[in-house]
């Protein structure tokens, strides 16, 4: 698949090493030479040259590409890059933008005229999935697929959990409640197999339905817990698309350092109590009540900041706590340090990008981010060669299992002796640089 990447950015840079590693065609573009100097060792090709030009564009061939992503920091200039690239006979085509307002139903059909496919809005994202995290505060991740026909959950594991210092395949006899599909153990994704053992200290991803959540919390040794009350710290873009979800639903209070930025969000969020001040101040926290609040999230557009506030948060007997980690290579010991659940943008809109490029339903599933794996929703082909046998007879690569599928719109996980159809919706967790090989073995 020949794909052409508009931006070496965060988002175009993770993308491009991830696709790389993928064995894919993959051309970045930019007009900053030194962004492109930093990925001269990876497998793919650079251009130093603006996605908005048409000599540039046909200078890398966009007509032949199957794919065109324009992650640039400026929207204008991903949209029109889409326009251009579309008209010149770019297959699929997606933009990142930072207006929710394109989101809206009501301009889907307007977008698509334009040209643009796909619209990525990392922010929204991020909203959504903390969302999902404080209406279950117990787990780290939490991934609906398919309306919540299936659920994978990311849970740290203590020494109170039942499958704890079990092999995999003594859990036969919770084979129908949850499905260990990964393991993040000492800075590493692990795709288990049935003489592995789960082990404290373990975040393991865990598939199941919604009937069973209740089990698999109670097997995880987790308590429960409801979130009323919610500090935030930073007045971030990435905090004010929350708060909008949010609506009236929880009490927030936002601590923002800037005064503008406060009269701002004061404006914009009738619902939210706006605090002026810098919320890494221990005496401000104390002041605003930190210790009342059943979730801190830490959203400033430092990483650091984000990770000591959530530490602070815990010490002060904050239960769930959210931090923004916008460094890749500080996501590993974030998770170590124990902090919570970790939000990142790239991995986020890498993920759903991912997802298109599969040609699976975006809407309709939801992209688990990891720094080291990937999560992909299918739809099995007729005859393709998972359909030939039995999945425990299937031999499918080391860094690569099946979870659940969703078969006549009902969600079940996938057993030893489970037969898969055409027309299935599977889960499939791979380890980055499988995806490929999930095209190959499902198609």
């Amino acid at each position: 698949m020949k794909i052409v990447i508009a931006g070496a950015g965060e988002v175009g840079t993770h993308l491009a090493k991830l696709f790389s590693n993928e064995e894919q065609d993959i051309i970045i573009m930019d007009p900053d030479d030194r962004k492109l100097a930093l990925l001269e060792n990876y497998n793919l090709l650079t251009y130093h040259g603006s996605a908005t030009s048409f000599a540039c564009l046909k200078d890398v061939r966009v007509g032949s590409a199957d794919m065109f992503i324009a992650v640039t920091p400026f929207e204008a200039r991903n949209i029109m890059a889409c326009q251009l690239a579309k008209s010149m006979g770019a297959k699929r085509t997606v933009a990142r933008i930072d207006n929710s307002e394109y989101l809206a139903k009501q301009h889907t059909a307007y977008i698509h005229k334009l040209g643009v496919d796909h619209l990525i809005y990392p922010e929204h994202l991020a909203a959504s999935e903390m969302m999902t995290s404080l209406r279950m505060p117990w787990v780290r991740n939490c991934f609906e697929m398919f309306d919540s026909q299936l659920i994978v959950l990311g849970v740290r594991l203590r020494d109170n959990a039942t499958i704890v210092n079990k092999q995999l395949k003594e859990l036969s006899s919770m084979a129908q409640l949850l499905h260990v599909s990964a393991i993040k153990r000492n800075r590493e994704t692990i795709i288990p197999r049935g003489d592995d053992y789960i082990m404290a200290g373990d975040i393991a991803y865990i598939a199941t339905t919604l009937n069973y959540i209740d089990e698999v919390r109670k097997a995880c040794g987790k308590s429960t817990l409801t979130v009323e009350k919610i500090l935030i710290m930073g007045g971030s873009e990435m905090a004010e698309q929350l708060a909008l979800k949010i609506g009236d639903k929880y009490h927030v209070k936002i601590i923002e350092a800037d005064r503008e930025r406060c009269e701002e969000l004061s404006a914009l969020l009738p619902n939210c109590n706006i605090v002026h001040g810098d919320a890494r101040d221990t005496d401000l926290l104390e002041e605003e009540g930190i210790s009342d609040y059943d979730a801190f999230i830490a959203l400033t557009s430092n990483t650091e900041a984000n990770i000591l506030g959530c530490l602070m948060a815990k010490e002060h007997g904050v239960s769930k706590t959210i931090a923004e980690v916008e460094n890749l290579q500080y996501i590993n010991e974030a998770e170590a340090l124990n902090i919570g659940t970790i939000i990142n943008k790239q991995l986020l809109a890498s993920s759903r990008i991912v997802q298109i490029m599969l040609d699976c339903d975006v809407d309709n599933a939801r992209c688990l981010a990891l720094s080291d794996a990937e999560v992909a929703e299918l739809v099995i082909k007729d005859r393709a060669r998972v359909t030939k046998a039995e999945v425990k007879d299937l031999r499918l690569p080391a860094g690569m299992t099946i979870a659940g599928m969703v078969r006549a719109g009902k969600g079940q996980l996938v057993r030893g002796n489970t037969r898969l159809l055409a027309g299935d919706h599977v889960v499939v967790f791979c380890l980055n640089g499988y995806i490929h090989r999930i095209e190959k073995v499902f198609s």
